[in-house]
């Protein structure tokens, strides 16, 4: 018996205060207006669906999303990189349910253009001041304990256009650079065990065997801590443009820093300073300097519904509903405001809240047909709070474009419309 049971069985009875309970919420959500539903008296219509035989078991490779939801696809900013081999596509977040990007709408974000690795020839070599260089075949790290783990990735561009000012109307191309999936894999503590770690060994470097042959120098502290070595990604294997057949996870960090299509590991003394990590991929001060490295995804939120994709129809009752994550650990909390920041109300988390993941979150919205300036703010386990625009620029300038994690505002035009807007 639940600790809500206890107390409504000393108050009354248990089976009675559930009844009543359950006509209550009932009641009062009709009241209050969700939805539009029509009353019943006239019956159900028939639909065209529900009259013959359905269709065969199919003998398609592989099962397709329905017609209905054709809208549920990435999308590219043409303009955004000089060419498309080192471009990027956009996760529909609008129409994203829960918090599990499927793996056909999840981004991507390339350096050289997406390679058609095999699991046949791939290779991992662990070398450096380690006891035992060694190179694994794909088939040996199959071998290993595996585990799987639900983890967000970001790439650190996300929201690298509003620096300066809202830019594009749309939730998919403001913050469409992060998605969420299940990784299973091989832990890398778990790799890095049976070469052996000399005590001198401190940072990692972590390669890719694309054309870029992209490198990120992490801290042993962090490779040994949570990060993952993948090849299984939503119930499959990772898909060609998420890295396949193996690539590293980094939770809660920069997406540039968790390399596909991995390759090669090297552990030295020092960090490398590769060009991912001075010309690209720093934040920069206010002064026009750059910090040094800031690996970490801070508390960031968005609301996906209503958003500039998704419009509201008429006054009434609506859900709110949206996603928060933090590179720190789990949200704690999640605050919406419908008048620009002026006042906020506690959203509702829907479980379950996992570290370094999606967390959505909903709140009521009683709107009455004028406009409004919706917000969300999240806060993290660690107590960090989401930023207003303002706030990071007073840290950073306008000048950056990454690891903007600042509050967004849509603005709900009197007409259900919604446009990107940002207050001073």
């Amino acid at each position: 018996m639940t600790e809500l049971d206890t107390h409504l069985e000393q108050v009354g009875g248990l089976k009675s205060a559930r009844r009543g309970l359950f006509r209550l919420g009932a009641a009062g959500a009709l009241a209050a207006g969700f939805g539009r539903a029509v009353r019943a008296e006239s019956g159900l219509p028939a639909q065209d669906w529900g009259s013959g035989i359905g269709a065969a078991v199919a003998d398609v490779t592989y099962g397709m999303p329905p017609k209905d939801e054709s809208d549920m696809q990435r999308r590219l900013v043409p303009w955004l990189t000089g060419d498309q081999t080192s471009s990027i596509s956009f996760t529909p977040l609008q129409y994203q349910t829960g918090i599990i990007t499927p793996s056909g709408v999840f981004f991507e974000r390339y350096h050289n253009g997406m390679v058609q690795a095999n699991k046949r020839d791939t290779r991992l070599m662990i070398h450096g001041l380690v006891d035992r260089p060694l190179i694994f075949t794909f088939e040996d790290i199959l071998r290993m304990p595996s585990e799987t783990h639900v983890h967000f990735l970001e790439c650190a561009a996300n929201g690298g256009m509003e620096w300066r000012g809202a830019q594009l109307n749309s939730l998919q191309y403001t913050h469409g650079m992060v998605a969420c999936a299940e990784w299973v894999g091989v832990k890398l503590s778990t790799l890095l065990e049976q070469t052996g770690l000399k005590k001198e060994g401190k940072w990692l470097l972590a390669e890719g065997s694309d054309g870029s042959h992209l490198t990120r120098s992490i801290p042993i502290e962090k490779a040994l801590d949570d990060c993952m070595v993948v090849y299984g990604q939503n119930g499959e294997s990772l898909r060609h443009e998420q890295g396949y057949p193996i690539r590293l996870i980094v939770p809660g960090w920069q997406g540039n820093m968790n390399v596909k299509w991995l390759r090669r590991l090297k552990i030295g003394d020092k960090p490398w300073f590769t060009h991912e990590e001075t010309s690209k991929y720093t934040e920069l001060r206010a002064d026009g300097k750059a910090y040094g490295f800031t690996w970490p995804i801070y508390a960031k939120s968005v609301i996906t519904f209503p958003c500039p994709e998704m419009h509201v129809k008429g006054p009434g009752v609506y859900e709110v509903r949206g996603f928060a994550w933090s590179g720190l650990g789990k949200i704690k909390q999640v605050d919406v405001s419908f008048d620009g920041g002026v006042n906020y109300t506690r959203a509702r988390l829907d479980g379950p809240v996992q570290p370094k993941c999606f967390t959505r979150f909903t709140c009521e919205w009683r709107w009455d047909g004028k406009p409004a300036l919706l917000q969300s703010r999240a806060i993290d386990e660690t107590g960090f709070v989401q930023p207003t625009i303002a706030e990071l620029r007073a840290m950073r300038g306008s000048n950056g474009v990454y690891n903007n994690n600042s509050i967004q505002t849509w603005e709900v035009k009197a007409d259900g419309s919604v446009n990107n807007v940002q207050l001073a």
